[in-house]
């Protein structure tokens, strides 16, 4: 059985009518930088969120360096975020001369632990950037109310969790800002580099506009240092096409998460995604927790699924705070106690996730876990 771990081409291959004549529209009219197809995308991704501002750049971490700049962050200032998520949360603000501190994990999420933050807090601290890994929310509550509390600004990394939902509300833009990435492994993709800003607070808007114009609201008056990043015509054009299935999307994911965990609910020793109360887990990844004990533990299951043909990734063997960029020089980060963040790196494996998952592929993948875990087949959705 051919099981993919993300399967962009059978998405592409239901949309492809509607795909190719957005590029090809844009190709005929020949604006391809910020021609009408980026504005009106924004238009209705911001209709989509419920956020009012939502501005496009280049990638997700020009995204996280633009919302970071807006709020002045630079040399000698200090960032909390987690350590347990993609260098570039870390990065941005390393690139500004400011320092990474990472906050440990709660273990049943791998989202930061709101109450690990407040020890954390020095005068130097400029930003709290909580992260929705794999699509499940933060704990955005007691994060925010610390924040009011201390007159800290929050910008979410909202990379992996586009249309999650948090006590009703779509994740995003509950803080000062937010970032969202579209790699084309994203739940909503492009077809090659694409990111976004987004805010509640028009002023803020404006500056994050500026900034990723070169640092100027007309062209030729630069006011500010500012960098270039811009959504192109066609990545907007794609991107809007696919914000018209997104919700569908999310649900397929949804679905095959939930056949999944029927499946591997009762192997003793694989912890499936955990779903806090009124939160929306929207599934850019279906990451599993493999006890060390059981069978040599995460690396064994790696083997075996290796040898099953099963495609599986390791989102983050390495936390980012023992990263040799984040350990030395410069770059040297600071951090609390991390015993959550380095259990949960040893311990996590994702398994095949997307929209194009069958029945089948989603019980094959399932029994090769369960075979490795010693339990037998349940070969109802293998068939």
């Amino acid at each position: 059985m051919t099981i993919q771990m993300v399967d962009l081409q059978g998405q592409y291959e239901k949309i492809k009518a509607e795909v190719d004549a957005a590029i090809h529209g844009v190709i005929d009219s020949a604006h391809f930088i910020r021609g009408p197809q980026v504005g009106e995308f924004e238009c209705e991704l911001a209709g989509y969120l419920g956020c009012p501002f939502v501005h496009g750049v280049a990638n997700g971490t020009d995204a996280l360096q633009i919302a970071l700049m807006a709020q002045g962050v630079g040399p000698g200032d200090e960032v909390i975020t987690t350590a347990f998520t993609f260098i570039a949360t870390a990065e941005a603000a390393a690139l500004l001369g400011a320092t990474p501190v990472f906050a440990d994990i709660d273990p049943q999420t791998f989202n930061i632990d709101p109450s690990k933050i407040e020890e954390l807090i020095t005068p130097r601290t400029k930003a709290i950037v909580p992260v929705h890994l794999f699509g499940l929310p933060a704990d955005m509550d007691p994060i925010l109310d610390l924040a009011r509390w201390k007159n800290i600004p929050v910008i979410e990394d909202n990379a992996q969790g586009i249309g999650a939902t948090y006590h009703g509300q779509k994740v995003g833009f509950m803080g000062n800002a937010g970032t969202l990435s579209f790699f084309p492994s994203k739940n909503l993709g492009c077809y090659g580099d694409g990111g976004a800003v987004m805010t509640t607070d028009k002023e803020l808007y404006e500056r994050m506009k500026m900034i990723a114009n070169h640092g100027s609201r007309k062209k030729y008056h630069n006011e500010i240092v500012g960098v270039n990043s811009r959504l192109d015509s066609i990545q907007a054009a794609i991107l809007e096409v696919k914000l018209r299935h997104l919700d569908a999307y999310i649900a397929a994911r949804v679905e095959a998460a939930a056949k999944y965990d029927a499946l591997l609910g009762d192997v003793d020793g694989i912890t499936t995604p955990f779903r806090p109360k009124d939160v929306t887990h929207v599934f850019h990844q279906y990451t599993i927790r493999v006890d060390q004990n059981l069978n040599g533990g995460r690396d064994a299951l790696s083997a075996a699924l290796k040898e099953a043909k099963v495609p599986h990734a390791v989102y983050y063997p390495v936390a980012l705070h023992q990263l040799e960029v984040f350990t030395s020089g410069s770059s040297k980060c600071t951090h609390g106690d991390m015993t959550n963040t380095v259990e949960a790196a040893a311990e996590v494996i994702s398994l095949p996730m997307h929209t194009e998952l069958t029945d089948a592929q989603i019980g094959y993948v399932a029994d090769a876990v369960r075979a490795f875990a010693g339990k037998g087949s349940l070969a109802s959705l293998a068939k």
